[in-house]
């Protein structure tokens, strides 16, 4: 079975339980997705700590006591719970992905959409703002944008949400304008 559908799986039990336990109390849900966040957050950024738990040369109970020391005072007790449950099971190699995955059912079920935004160069708030409000009406998400810089796009912008691209970039209009007109060229040489 393939990795991201045994994430999906895990992080679907872990939501649905919390959903269960949220019946009254949506703060519940929204602080287990900020130590969700966290957890997945640190996974990210540490490349060692992901190394640990893929080896298989490393005791089961040291990964826990090293997860446990970073996330046990940092997170609720269901999810230090979730992360012995999944280290039961044997999964910690995908520990990961099975918190991005629980991340996305979070947001797919508050109506949140994050995207990615790229600019040639830095752009003014006013204009994040703007593009932010743009990209709410097309989608009719709440859209949390994450921005980023690549002076390699020469101007515009590009937008991605899921498997969707919007690309509004001076580099795409001009590979589109080249193309166009090498097929014109090739058409009259005939």
């Amino acid at each position: 079975m393939s990795v991201y559908r045994v994430a999906y799986r895990y992080a679907n039990s872990l939501f649905g339980l919390l959903l269960e336990k949220a019946k009254d109390n949506e703060a519940l849900l929204d602080e287990a997705a900020s130590n969700v966040s966290l957890v997945y957050n640190t996974l990210e950024a540490s490349k060692e700590l992901r190394a640990i738990l893929k080896n298989p040369v490393v005791k089961h109970s040291d990964k826990k006591a090293i997860l446990h020391s970073i996330f046990e005072n940092k997170t609720q007790k269901l999810i230090i719970d979730f992360i012995d449950f999944v280290l039961e099971k044997n999964r910690q190699d995908i520990l990961k992905e099975i918190m991005r995955e629980f991340l996305s059912l979070y947001d797919e079920k508050k109506g949140i959409l994050r995207t990615r935004v790229t600019t040639a160069v830095e752009i003014p708030e006013d204009l994040k703002n703007q593009l932010k409000e743009n990209l709410e009406r097309v989608t009719r998400k709440n859209v949390i944008p994450s921005y980023s810089v690549d002076e390699k796009i020469l101007g515009g912008f590009q937008a991605q949400y899921g498997d969707t691209i919007i690309d509004a970039s001076v580099k795409s209009q001009l590979e589109r304008l080249r193309k166009k007109l090498s097929e014109d060229i090739s058409l009259s040489n005939n």
